[in-house]
């Protein structure tokens, strides 16, 4: 009886939430975000963690796929686009990260490029029958060749090279729009599968950190930050980049949350 007496509370507010309109949900979800957010700077004091853990639960979402191709034997559901695009950024990051910094976040991109290579392998070649080929019918080109060209025109103003800084600003760019593909997938199947839904709903968990890191990060500088990136456009576009896909995973987000009965 204290059991189900228990689990009340939940249940109503469950069912309070799944009958508001999607304005409503969208309202909740901010104040949900914005209350994690003064919840995260009054209990987290380095930052720089934040980072690290959005990377660390990045590579737990990679582990998710891993584990769905080796015990599935499928990857119906997923878009190899996707994870050729995820490859190609951390690619770019991996070697700016080498060149220009050196740190803890080297092995962690290094770690999680390996995997998703072996992601893309595995869907390419020893599992490609079961690749949705016709629901993965998003070009790649189309999301690779502008953020190359405006890679190029808004980039980095420090001392590094210029060739770094032109893949610093690719793969910033990049990774923002890199879900879309998988969100395309995810659309047009009308389905989301659970081991899918548990890996977008890591990247979106990730992307949370990674933007709460940087909102952070500027609040206690007092805007200095923005100035140790360079000038001109591009402290504002790092910025832009992670708010737009924070807001593209908030949807993959909406999907898992869907999936398991949250909402309808």
């Amino acid at each position: 009886m204290s059991m189900k007496g228990s689990k009340r509370p939940i249940q109503v507010v469950r069912t309070w939430v799944r009958r508001q309109p999607p304005k409503v949900k969208v309202f909740l979800a901010f104040i949900c975000a914005i209350a994690a957010l003064v919840f995260i700077r009054m209990v987290v004091y380095d930052h720089d963690s934040l980072f690290i853990a959005a990377e660390a639960v990045h590579a737990l979402g990679i582990s998710v796929l891993i584990y769905k191709l080796a015990t599935e034997k499928t990857c119906a559901g997923l878009s190899l686009k996707s994870q050729e695009l995820t490859a190609i950024f951390l690619g770019s990051r991996l070697y700016c990260s080498f060149v220009m910094e050196y740190d803890v976040h080297t092995l962690l991109d290094l770690a999680t490029l390996a995997t998703t290579i072996w992601v893309v392998y595995m869907m390419r070649f020893n599992l490609n029958a079961s690749y949705m080929h016709e629901k993965d019918n998003a070009p790649n080109y189309y999301i690779v060749i502008p953020c190359a060209i405006l890679s190029l025109v808004i980039h980095p103003t420090t001392q590094h090279h210029i060739i770094n800084r032109i893949l610093w600003a690719f793969c910033v760019y990049l990774e923002a729009v890199s879900v879309l593909p998988q969100l395309r997938v995810m659309q047009n199947t009308k389905i989301v599968e659970p081991f899918t839904a548990h890996y977008v709903f890591a990247l979106g968990v990730a992307r949370f950190l990674s933007c709460a890191h940087w909102i952070l990060q500027v609040l206690d500088t007092r805007g200095r930050l923005l100035t140790a990136l360079g000038y001109g456009l591009w402290p504002s576009m790092v910025l832009l980049s992670e708010i737009v896909q924070t807001f593209i995973l908030a949807d993959f987000c909406y999907y898992y949350v869907q999936r398991f009965g949250l909402i309808s």
